[in-house]
């Protein structure tokens, strides 16, 4: 008889106690931030990774009535700071915002990761940025093809800088390798920061950099942007070609900048978040300061962020597969 009433007493509490649970997720959506949010950038200050969350952040901060800041922690190709958010805790108050790398491209590099990249959550794309490759101001080749020859003709002299091993630049410099034929030196160094100035103080001859770091540069003479990676030729430099049509048909290389949240982050809190950027880049001031960056705002919902993250992982895949790219 005991049994009989215990098993029902059972359920009971264990129906109670997950119906409960249910509104107290949607209260903590509905209260969220209750304190300090931190952004998360996986590489150094000073790089378009880093200004484009501060620029959201800053918004977000007075959406919200509470302080947005953004912390810095580079290094291993974005993946140490990608495994700080990782531990988190999942209530939102911890958040990544990064380049491609640690979301959709270590997890096919890395032989090992002290985190799992795909269960990282997705919240929003923030937006997309043509690739570029630009070479040190004195460098004699002043085109792509020339640049070809010349590596062709002294392998390994030519050296390419990187944000770091597994970065969207040394996977694009892979591919300019393989479609071109050619081998060059590869320097990697922990973001974009450093990587161009070295570049422009002539240390590394060429970087595969996104448009919005090269591009004030290309235009004191620091540096020389020989093409774009994108499909099409960009509004902000009408005369330089693409890659593809300057020499390699069907190169294309473009850099994005997205926000992931630690695994196990309520979908209320997720879509919360993600709401609140989209708002924000819908903001003219913020699209304005998006195209100063040469970024093209993107947002969307979670769902989104998700599609846009498999698909790229597909692609850069079938990049480090072909052309061999190992970091281990």
């Amino acid at each position: 008889m005991r049994n009989r009433v215990r098993v029902p007493l059972m359920l009971a509490i264990a129906s109670f106690a997950a119906g409960s649970w249910l509104p107290a997720a949607a209260q903590t959506a509905e209260s969220f931030p209750s304190r300090t949010v931190r952004i998360i950038v996986p590489f150094p200050a000073g790089g378009t990774a880093d200004v484009l969350p501060r620029i959201v952040g800053d918004k977000l901060s007075t959406m919200w009535g509470q302080p947005v800041i953004v912390e810095n922690r580079p290094g291993a190709g974005g993946n140490i700071g990608a495994d700080a958010v990782s531990r988190a805790d999942p209530d939102g108050h911890t958040l990544l915002s990064s380049p491609p790398g640690p979301l959709a491209i270590n997890h096919n590099l890395y032989k090992k990761l002290n985190y799992d990249p795909t269960k990282l959550v997705p919240v929003s794309v923030l937006a997309t940025v043509p690739n570029v490759l630009a070479t040190r101001a004195n460098l004699p080749a002043k085109s792509v093809k020339e640049l070809i020859e010349t590596s062709k003709q002294s392998p390994g002299k030519i050296t390419f800088a990187s944000q770091g091993s597994g970065s969207t630049s040394h996977l694009t410099a892979a591919m300019f390798q393989t479609m071109a034929g050619v081998q060059m030196l590869h320097v990697p160094y922990k973001g974009t920061a450093p990587a161009l100035t070295d570049l422009i103080g002539g240390q590394v001859d060429i970087f595969f950099d996104n448009l919005a770091s090269s591009l004030p540069q290309h235009r004191a003479g620091k540096l020389r942007i020989l093409a774009v990676g994108s499909p099409k030729r960009h509004p902000a430099l009408p005369d330089v070609p693409t890659i593809a049509e300057a020499a390699l048909p069907g190169f294309q290389s473009v850099t994005w900048f997205a926000v992931a949240a630690p695994p196990g982050t309520p979908d209320p809190i997720v879509q919360k978040i993600s709401a609140a950027i989209d708002e924000v880049l819908k903001m003219p001031d913020v699209r304005k300061r998006f195209e100063e960056q040469t970024a093209d705002a993107v947002g969307g919902a979670p769902a989104q962020a998700a599609a846009f993250f498999a698909d790229e992982a597909a692609r850069w895949h079938q990049v480090i597969k072909t052309s061999n790219v190992t970091v281990d």
